[in-house]
């Protein structure tokens, strides 16, 4: 069963989910749902994807952004003018820095200093004070969440939004995300699955299909080399093996975020994704369905394909892509850089033609 409706079958109609908006944040969510049709037809399933670089700071944080700065706004504790203190791995920044912009906050960011130079850039661009500190481990103190903690503590008017505990994160899921999938597939999602990084996305949207369905839709994990949460998921939560690494930023964990444990029990299974799948999806989503998306949301379409081939035809199974490849391309598309992580060998030979840069 593929979802249509009459007017999505003319060329370039697509219905609108409002009226005007106001400014970025009345733009954020109610992004649309996309039937992958090549992995649709190949599975006989429904592979659709929820188009979150479509939100206007280009990927699914923003949806956490707003939802943690509402939160901190209703709870008193960010007054007019005030300063917004986060750790991120990049696009929780990113859209952090749109929202500040857009009610007149002050927003400092700590990073892993390996995150793409895109990343920065943009962070800069839009006004936040960016400060890159090595990659530690999270029980270091030196860690960027740590470190970011402390700033803010440090600070008249300003928060520490914490995104990786604070569940007003997995909150905004579970009221605007989780009710799109639903409205959007008409209630017939059978599966949902995605990376986690904070685990908001996860927790929120599995928890609100689950309670809506009375527990028939599944949720499924998809974990990068490198995280303890596939072992802990499969082993029934006894062990938190991490082993190996992953091109893939801003997904994968060392622990069991609060986000994460407020659904991590009712989850029903996780699939270990190597780089190698993820980078070959990168570029047989942009061939086969001319969609441009980075190696976390190409991630997801892998998990969501083998879960499509688990479960067997005619099942509906939904996903997230979560950014577009455009803050990523002097990686992804760069042969030196994928020869030096030993991943040019996993693109077909036929997709080679798109790594275009040297």
């Amino acid at each position: 069963m593929i979802f249509f409706t009459a007017a999505s079958k003319h060329l370039g109609v697509r219905r609108f989910a409002s009226r005007a908006v106001d400014g970025f944040t009345g733009a954020v969510g109610n992004t649309p749902l996309i039937n992958l049709t090549s992995l649709s037809r190949k599975t006989g399933c429904n592979i659709l994807a929820k188009a979150e670089f479509m939100n206007p700071g280009g990927s699914v944080k923003d949806r956490a952004a707003l939802g943690v700065i509402t939160d901190a706004e209703q709870r008193g504790s960010l007054k007019p003018g005030g300063i917004v203190v986060e750790g991120t791995a990049g696009n929780t920044g990113i859209g952090l820095a749109h929202v500040c912009r857009s009610r007149g906050y002050k927003c400092v960011i700590y990073m892993p200093n390996t995150q793409s130079q895109e990343k920065i850039d943009l962070l800069q661009m839009l006004g936040a004070d960016v400060r890159p500190v090595p990659a530690v481990a999270y029980d270091n103190p030196l860690n960027y969440n740590h470190q970011a903690r402390d700033y803010a503590k440090g600070l008249e008017n300003a928060v520490w939004t914490n995104q990786f505990d604070n569940t007003a994160n997995a909150q905004v899921h579970y009221d605007t995300t989780g009710p799109e999938i639903w409205e959007q597939t008409q209630g017939t999602v059978d599966v949902f699955t995605c990376a986690t990084g904070t685990g908001g996305t996860l927790a929120g949207v599995a928890k609100f299909l689950r309670e809506k369905s009375n527990g028939r839709v599944q949720s499924w994990l998809a974990d990068p080399p490198g995280s303890v949460l596939h072992s802990y998921i499969s082993s029934g939560g006894q062990l938190k093996e991490r082993s190996g690494s992953s091109i893939t930023e801003g997904i994968g964990q060392g622990r069991i975020t609060d986000n994460l444990a407020t659904e991590i029990a009712h989850v029903h299974g996780s699939l270990n994704i190597p780089d190698e799948k993820s980078i070959a999806m990168v570029y047989d989503l942009l061939d086969a369905e001319g969609i441009y998306v980075g190696a976390s949301s190409a991630l997801n379409v892998v998990a969501a394909v083998e879960l499509a081939e688990r479960f067997g035809p005619g099942k509906t199974i939904v996903t997230l892509l979560c950014d577009g490849a455009y803050r990523y391309q002097s990686r992804l598309f760069s042969k030196s850089w994928l020869e030096k992580k030993g991943l040019l060998s996993a693109i077909p030979e036929h997709l080679i033609k798109y790594a275009v840069l040297d």
